[in-house]
């Protein structure tokens, strides 16, 4: 199996930056896409930035262009999200998810981290 494992959540003030990190581990044969989800209490998850195969393609919800900024590691296996001028309805529950094979030949498996909580403060 594969394990995603996030850190770099907590308090931040409105305007301010924190760095995520998510790192893949376990049996991993290739990671296709990896990119960041938040979701609000009483929310449905929606995507935040995703890195699209190796990470030169990305894609960010309008709401962050321009704010956050995703990069990835490929051999680490590891995506970050760097996030600037924090608002405060950016708060919420950040998941990290993989799309990723365990074996040659085999389909792709979706994989989620147990996500890290963002607070905002104003």
């Amino acid at each position: 199996q594969v394990q995603l494992v996030e850190s770099g959540g907590g308090l931040v003030p409105a305007g301010g930056s924190v760095r995520l990190s998510c790192a893949a581990s376990g049996s991993i044969f290739s990671i296709d896409n990896m990119g960041w989800f938040r979701q609000a209490p009483g929310q449905q998850r929606e995507l935040v930035a995703l890195c699209i195969t190796s990470g030169t393609i990305t894609k960010y919800a309008d709401y962050v262009k321009g704010r956050f900024t995703i990069s990835r590691d490929n051999a680490n296996n590891t995506v970050y999200l760097q996030m600037n001028s924090l608002k405060p309805e950016g708060a919420g529950v950040y998941f990290c998810r993989a799309d990723g094979r365990i074996r040659w030949g085999t389909s792709t498996d979706r994989f989620w981290g147990q996500g890290t909580q963002i607070t905002v403060s104003s």
